[in-house]
Formats: structure tokens, sequence, C-alpha cells
């Protein structure tokens, strides 16, 4: 009898774990995104009013195109040797920005850089 109550306790706390995780994966993304180019704010844009657009941000003479589309912010072409940023796509989760590191970009939904990290200064 003890040993079902034990199973029955560990099925819910992981049912409730998953359930938690699915929530904050899948949560709606909020609709202002930061553009950050070597530490500095270069825009904040609000994707819900933001006219299709795009453009590029320079870092030591290499360049990030950057676009915004029907609501969406991705980068689309980038000249850094591994083009990672461009092979992330669109933003869609404020648990994970788009990043450059060879240009040093960061797009972001605003908020998100506020939570604690691994990196002190």
């Amino acid at each position: 009898m003890k040993y079902k109550i034990l199973i029955l306790v560990i099925a819910v706390i992981f049912l409730l774990s998953a359930a938690a995780s699915l929530f904050v994966l899948y949560s709606p993304p909020k609709s202002t995104v930061r553009i950050i180019s070597d530490g500095k704010l270069i825009e904040t844009v609000n994707l819900f009013s933001a006219e299709d657009r795009t453009f590029t941000v320079e870092y030591q003479g290499r360049t990030n195109t950057i676009e915004i589309k029907d609501g969406q912010i991705r980068v689309k072409d980038a000249e850094c040797y591994d083009h990672t940023c461009v092979k992330m796509g669109w933003l869609y989760s404020a648990s994970m920005p788009i990043v450059c590191l060879p240009n040093h970009l960061v797009i972001e939904y605003a908020g998100s850089s506020d939570d604690v990290d691994a990196v002190t200064r």
C-alpha cells in the first residue's frame, strides 16, 4: 500500500512538472523586442505594430541583416563564419534569444535579460 501511494505521488509530481515545462516553453511571446549590438541597445521594436522591413546592424565591418515581417523577427543574413543566428530562424521564445557571437548581436524579448544568468561583470 505504501508503494502505491509513493508511485502515485511521484506520478502526480511528474505530470505537474511536465505541464509547467510546456506552459513555460509555449507561453505566448511578448511583443517588445530589443536589438543589442556589442552590449548597447540599438533599437526596441514592438512587433505587434512594427511595419515589415529589413535593415542591417554593423559590427567591426561585418553586418547582420535583420528582417521584421508579419509580427516576427529574425536574422535573415549574416557576415559571420557559422551562421548560427540565421539558422535559429524566427524569434519565438522569450527563453531563447537569437545570438550572433562573432558579431556581438542579441535579439531578445524585452525583460528576458532581467533574470539572473551565469555571467557576472
